[in-house]
């Protein structure tokens, strides 16, 4: 991009998550990653917060604020809350600069159809961008942790979202095969709030899950020493407030259902992976990415059940943002990866 037009907004790429968006900007790295949430006055239709502040008032708002989370499963549920997010995201980087119209990579699930291709392009026009290109999120998480995505090898990976798996077989800067589940982190949070309120007749809500997710979640027996931790919430027989104890082993009964899932997603696309290709991986590993990465003993249940080298990727929670971005830095070099425009 000349110079004299860098005044114009620079590029950036963008992880629209369920969960977080992450902002890249060319020459800065990543700018911005708040949760993908905005809380909206019901009765004006102004926008009261985004991202971290919206995030606190989720279930905790009075009857004319909502707190909207836009995207579901790793695509846009409400177009125009999405559209102002991503708005207010590109003006709170670009400060001052109102003409601000910046080239956006966006990261979306490999798995989606056109309508949802056409519904973020779409979105980024809207907040303001010149042009938008889409890039598939394994692609972006495979460049963002470092795999060699040109070579003639296979490299895979597994990226575990807040609204969906990526399983993708990736070689010759193009994915050999992929499998996009709607399993992910709110999943593993449903299962929590689902298991506590049929074992202990207690209602958590969604933060309460996820914060217990954090603290005591695993897929696979750590070995060391049990951790507990206690859950506040209401009791449904009494409707009281109470406080009960959880161990690690309950949290893990809990998620089994979704994380057998990824476990199964990831099986699939084993089998459906050409053999030349298989060698690769049994050699070179799966690369495991996203905020489900961070579960613990994940790496351990997948080696249990693949066989295969598990490695968490070091920076797994913003390697999409890092591999879009990487993108943006070198776009004549890698923009064959990114989705091709398709034909009016």
């Amino acid at each position: 991009m000349p110079n004299n037009l860098a005044f114009l907004g620079r590029d950036m790429a963008v992880d629209l998550g369920t969960a977080n968006t992450l902002v890249y900007v060319r020459g800065r790295g990543i700018v911005l990653n708040e949760p993908s949430v905005v809380a909206l006055n019901t009765s004006t239709g102004k926008i009261v917060a985004v991202g971290i502040e919206a995030k606190q008032m989720i279930g905790r708002t009075p009857s004319n604020i909502t707190a909207i989370r836009p995207l579901k499963d790793g695509v846009i549920a409400d177009f125009e809350i999405t559209e102002r997010m991503l708005r207010y995201f590109i003006q709170k980087i670009h400060r001052r600069r109102h003409f601000a119209k910046p080239r956006i990579i966006v990261a979306v699930p490999s798995g989606i159809t056109s309508v949802e291709h056409r519904a973020v392009k779409e979105a980024g026009y809207q907040a303001g961008a010149r042009r938008v290109y889409i890039i598939e999120e394994p692609m972006a998480a495979a460049i963002g942790a470092g795999l060699p995505v040109h070579e003639p090898t296979g490299n895979m990976v597994v990226d575990i979202g807040g609204g969906t798996t990526e399983v993708a077989v990736i070689s010759m800067g193009g994915i050999v095969t992929s499998q996009s589940i709607r399993v992910g982190g709110d999943e593993l949070d449903q299962a929590i709030m689902t298991f506590v309120k049929k074992e202990y007749s207690l209602m958590i809500g969604e933060r309460t899950a996820e914060e217990l997710k954090m603290a005591i979640g695993s897929a696979y027996p750590t070995g060391s020493e049990e951790i507990h931790a206690e859950v506040r919430g209401r009791d449904l027989i009494s409707g009281l407030p109470k406080t009960i104890v959880m161990s690690e082993a309950d949290v893990r009964q809990a998620i089994e259902e979704p994380v057998t899932a990824i476990i199964d997603a990831v099986r699939t696309s084993l089998d459906k992976c050409p053999p030349e290709l298989s060698g690769d991986i049994m050699d070179r590993g799966v690369a495991v990415t996203g905020g489900g990465a961070l579960l613990r003993g994940l790496d351990d249940r997948l080696l249990h059940e693949t066989g295969m080298p598990i490695h968490v990727a070091d920076n797994a929670l913003d390697s999409v943002a890092v591999g879009s971005g990487t993108c943006v830095e070198n776009y004549e070099r890698l923009h064959q990866v990114l989705v091709p425009e398709r034909r009016r």
